[in-house]
């Protein structure tokens, strides 16, 4: 734990390591070697984020994001379990894991500020259940019956997390809609639709979502509060230096 969390230059050593991964698993796909390489590297995206994460911020001022941790940890989970995806109880159990991480991504973003962004711009997030209504009704007759529900409740807590992230906007924004489109094509999939380079589209969507994500909330972290530092420079000009309560803070989630 602590060779992961120690600082190697704000985590790139970390990066280069989930980018290796990324193309070694893309170049599987593209090959249509589903086992092997793809075995080894598609369950290890997921950690080499969550220690760029952690040694981004390790320090006790700028703690990890406990939901983006989290979140993360689950879709390495999940990531394992549909490898086997041929069996319905890995996918289930995949599912499953992926629910971990919409959850608390949607549970993240709140923190980030999602809902005053949703109250000032509430139609787009109306527009992303208005989506879901309609992919599942298109879908539903497609699935067998016994896959119906949990598919249903699992997309669900999907259009809650990209819906979520159009209120916090940006980087995060642009990841959730990523992550949203490839689990659209897996639906796709399920249902017996198939697209040109679907398998190859899939991981695509989800590491560059994953990525943004990951890059895009820790880069909202370091913003300064603000009015933090006009409140340390009014203490100051007062004739007393700004307290550690005064001064500029990172936030953390």
């Amino acid at each position: 734990m602590a060779r992961t969390t120690r600082p190697d230059g704000s985590g790139r050593g970390s990066l280069v390591a989930f980018g290796a991964l990324a193309a070694a698993d893309l170049a599987a796909v593209a090959g249509d070697r589903t086992r092997g390489v793809r075995r080894a590297a598609k369950p290890l995206l997921m950690p080499a984020l969550a220690s760029y994460v952690l040694r981004r911020r390790a320090g006790e001022r700028t703690p990890a994001p406990a939901p983006l941790v989290a979140g993360l940890a689950c879709a390495a989970a999940g990531d394992t379990a549909l490898l086997f995806d041929e069996h319905e109880p890995a996918f289930l159990l995949g599912m499953a894991a992926f629910l971990g991480t919409q959850a608390g991504y949607t549970a993240g973003y709140v923190r980030l500020g999602a809902l005053r962004g949703l109250r000032r711009r509430p139609w787009p997030a109306v527009g992303c259940l208005a989506g879901w209504a309609a992919v599942n009704a298109a879908l539903a007759p497609s699935l067998e019956k016994r896959l119906r529900l949990p598919v249903a409740g699992y997309s669900l807590a999907l259009t809650a997390m990209g819906a979520a992230a159009l209120g916090v906007g940006g980087r995060v924004a642009a990841g959730a809609a990523a992550f949203v489109g490839s689990d659209l094509l897996i639906g796709l999939q399920a249902a017996g639709r198939r697209v040109p380079s679907q398998e190859l589209l899939i991981m695509a969507g989800y590491i560059l979502g994953q990525y943004l994500i990951t890059t895009g909330w820790l880069d909202r972290l370091d913003e300064p509060v603000p009015g933090a530092g006009r409140e340390a420079d009014t203490r100051a000009g007062a004739g007393g230096a700004p307290s550690e309560r005064s001064a500029p803070r990172l936030r953390a989630v």
